[in-house]
């Protein structure tokens, strides 16, 4: 029995409360943790539960009706939009209220509140980066629209409707630890959360470090070490396709070098995961056996339980949709109707700037255009558990909030006062976007959704049930001159602003394509033929690797598709090994098993395999020999991406970087090479030793609880395949945090995974009963229902929400 094992691990981890540090005074009352009646008891969860119900609401228009299926995934059927968002909300909390709330406070800056000191700093960093601001500019947006308005403030009554009605025995396990009770939902938190989705997908930008590069390396050296294009790049958009020419454009000014003072920033800002992205693709009809098109997703994020999504199907009179939701916020982000599918992958441009401030009188005064302009302080009050509140004055200039000043410790002389000017903090209403797509019914449906959108930019990939498919590499896209953006800009001079927007109309995108599938994987969304300048880091491996496939299938199937979406091929590997069996030039004894085993790889990251994990190792450490002696330890610095390395090996490997400037003798590519294949076949050894030499044992993935403090809620040491550049693209904490496959027949057939579970309560057999199919590659029978099928087999449950 599940019930056994939950209450033993909870039993053993409330010793984690001491590991966060907390007074004593902030620990619960054990005599009511472990109360019978209120404790963490309550939360063990039998199979055997009954979750047929009927509610008496306040709020409701009408009755709605909740069908929950096997897997306990809501199938709400209701009257109206509005009561539909009412449940969703509902719903929603009754299984993911406790992680729903910790997201607000992270995005808010307010972890200290049930945390206490020890999250002052990740509390300013949230504050100063403005997303409190960011999230009250959208929520003006959002109250402005009726639809989104409509459908956020029923989701926020649906929510409070459940919160409401708790008892001190139903709160989630967590709040029980950390003796804390859940707050009322605001609809501020909805937009709170998606710009904190903003923050991980577009959060990231490179200004500090390419600035210090910039100071450090010539012109040519820098282009070599962060290129705007690569070699053999497989482009969203093909190569050679004809763009109309631009028809804004960006002037940059007389003096658009950088006119910095000479100093080097010794901190690094926090970022994002880099491999933050996804993967999506459609194939018309023309390429498919069934002769209807299939659309396919799989978002790559920081995996967690609970998971960050929720599987919900919605219907209304004029809505039948299914898909991944997120707790938190109304409607379907990624899925499918009656009529269309779609899905989306990162964008991946830097939407963010740094400029250089000069200050007087504090921070009260900034020059701009040649006179002192005053600057609008936010004052951010952060609440600390067990101790005395911190205030913080944020500075908001002309560009936005002065992220960096000189209460930093690393801020040096000449670089106290950086403003940053961060697309997510205009105005926007992303929300209405997916919830318009909802409903759409055809390609001009979804391009009218689309034209909500802003930030943070996406890959919308299409198909619909009439034969479209199509993909908009969407968003707002600043309007920038050449390496504008690259590094930290001159805050006093407005040429160096951006000059408006990319026009929707001319961002990158395709239209039922001749080739008949259109994908996209994180790349570069079109080659240098593009009238307009954008920057970013791109992934190379993965899109070249699916169009590879795709381009080569007719007759296609789903069953296709999720191999495909489970592919281990390791591109990288497969450009690279010609490189290593050039260079190696004197294999030794003690090395030749584990060049053996790398010779005979078939280049999958297949779970059992031992070449994928000694090639890893073998290029983690050429990477390394070749950087090391060129990246300052004492500056923040980027280092070129493995991809850029492997490129210009490829074209040149006698490029000077490859000699170690610290030692007398001139390296070569094959000495470094020599060496770190000794490196490898070293710890090659040990794992062997240690029998975690395969790819599945050595990297594996481990699914951490929220609290990241609590490995009993946690699912450790799974032994997946795939990696960085490959379509299977799971790593140690991160990955395809849902994957869905949709054929587009006349009656649509959907198939879908997430690793985790509906429930976030630990003591649920739904909290994470599908980690192990997701780790296994299958897929569940996605269950779309209509009004009429009420007595089908796979409906578990009902519950009835009548009006009070």
């Amino acid at each position: 029995m599940r019930i056994i094992p939950f209450v033993i691990s909870t039993a053993i981890t409330i010793g984690f409360i001491v590991m966060l540090d907390h007074k004593w005074g902030a620990l619960p009352p054990f005599g009511r943790l472990l109360s019978p009646q209120e404790g963490f008891w309550q939360n063990a969860t039998p199979i055997s539960k009954d979750y047929n119900e009927e509610l008496n609401l306040p709020g409701l228009k009408g009755k709605t009706e909740v069908w929950l299926d096997d897997r306990m995934v809501p199938h709400i059927f209701a009257e109206n939009d509005a009561d539909a968002y009412y449940v969703e909300g509902y719903m929603h909390a009754r299984d993911r209220l406790w992680q729903m709330e910790l997201q607000i406070f992270a995005a808010s800056g307010r972890l200290s509140e049930i945390l206490g000191s020890k999250m002052l700093n990740y509390d300013r960093r949230q504050r100063r980066t403005g997303m409190v601001y960011g999230a009250e500019l959208a929520l003006k947006e959002m109250e402005a629209d009726p639809v989104t308005k409509t459908a956020v403030e029923a989701y926020t009554a649906g929510i409070n409707a459940y919160i409401n009605s708790l008892t001190p025995a139903d709160l989630p396990i967590e709040y029980k630890l950390l003796n804390y009770k859940p707050q009322p939902w605001v609809t501020l938190n909805s937009a709170l959360l998606l710009k904190y989705m903003a923050l991980d997908l577009a959060g990231a930008a490179n200004d500090l470090e390419y600035t210090n590069a910039r100071r450090l390396f010539n012109k040519a050296d820098f282009d070599l070490m962060y290129p705007d294009f690569g070699d053999s790049i497989d482009y969203i958009i093909p190569a050679g396709t004809h763009f109309d020419p631009a028809t804004v454009k960006a002037v940059p000014p007389p003096d658009s070098i950088i006119r910095l003072a000479g100093s080097l920033l010794k901190f690094k800002e926090d970022k994002p995961d880099p491999d933050n992205g996804s993967n999506n693709w459609a194939v018309a009809g023309s390429k498919t056996r069934s002769g209807s098109p299939i659309l396919c997703s799989d978002p790559h994020l920081g995996l967690s339980l609970p998971s960050l999504w929720y599987e919900v199907q919605i219907h209304t009179p004029g809505m039948n949709v299914y898909g991944a939701s997120l707790p938190g916020a109304p409607g379907v982000i990624i899925g499918f109707n009656d009529h269309v599918a779609w899905g989306v992958t990162n964008g991946e441009e830097d939407v963010k700037d740094f400029y250089q401030m000069q200050f007087r009188n504090g921070h009260k005064q900034y020059l701009f255009n040649g006179a002192y302009r005053d600057a609008t302080p936010r004052i951010e009050k952060i609440n600390i558990r067990d101790g005395k509140p911190y205030y913080d004055t944020v500075a908001y200039t002309v560009w936005g909030p002065v992220v960096y000043d000189n209460t930093f410790p690393d801020m040096t002389a000449g670089q106290q006062f950086l403003a940053m000017r961060w697309k997510a903090l205009d105005p926007s209403n992303e929300l209405l976007t997916f919830l318009q797509l909802n409903k759409a019914h055809n390609y001009d449906d979804y391009l009218a959704a689309l034209k909500h959108y802003a930030c943070p930019a996406q890959n919308f990939v299409f198909a619909a049930k009439q034969g479209d498919i199509g993909i908009w590499h969407n968003g707002q896209y600043p309007l920038r001159w050449k390496d504008q953006g690259k590094w930290i800009m001159p805050g006093s001079d407005s040429s160096f602003a951006w000059q408006g927007f990319i026009p929707m109309d001319q961002n990158p995108h395709m239209h039922n394509p001749e080739r008949a599938f259109v994908s996209s994987a994180n790349q570069h969304p079109a080659d240098s033929t593009y009238p307009y300048n954008y920057i970013g880091d791109y992934d190379l491996f993965r899109g070249k690797r699916i169009n590879e496939v795709l381009a080569s299938m007719n007759q296609i199937t789903v069953q296709d598709m999720m191999q495909l979406q489970n592919d281990n091929m390791n591109l990288f590997a497969r450009a690279a090994m010609p490189l290593l069996k050039k260079h190696l030039n004197n294999v030794t004894p003690a090395e030749q098993p584990y060049w053996k085993i790398l010779q005979e790889w078939n280049l999958q990251n297949s779970p059992d395999s031992k070449g994928a994990t000694i090639f890893f190792i073998f290029w983690d450490q050429l990477q390394n020999l070749i950087w090391n002696d060129d990246m300052d330890s004492t500056t923040a610095l980027q280092m070129p991406w493995e991809k850029t390395t492997l490129l210009w090996l490829i074209r040149d490997s006698s490029m000077h970087f490859i000699d170690n400037i610290h030692t007398p003798e001139k390296e070569t590519l094959s000495s470094l090479v020599q060496q770190a294949f000794k490196i490898t076949s070293d710890s090659a050894d040990v794992l062997a030793s240690q029998k975690i030499l395969e790819w599945g044992r050595y990297r594996g993935t481990d699914i951490r609880h929220l609290t990241r403090s609590l490995p009993a809620f946690s699912a450790m040491h799974l032994l997946t395949g795939g990696g960085r550049h490959i379509v299977n693209a799971t790593k140690q904490t991160h990955g395809p945090s849902w994957r869905m496959v949709v054929q587009l027949s006349d009656k649509t057939e959907a198939y879908g995974i997430f690793p985790g579970g509906q429930s976030g309560n630990p003591g649920s057999p739904f909290y994470d009963n599908a980690i192990q199919d997701w780790v296994q590659g299958k897929y569940y029978l996605l269950h779309v229902f209509d009004s009429k099928e009420k007595d089908d087999p796979a409906i578990r449950f009902k519950m009835v929400f009548n009006k009070l």
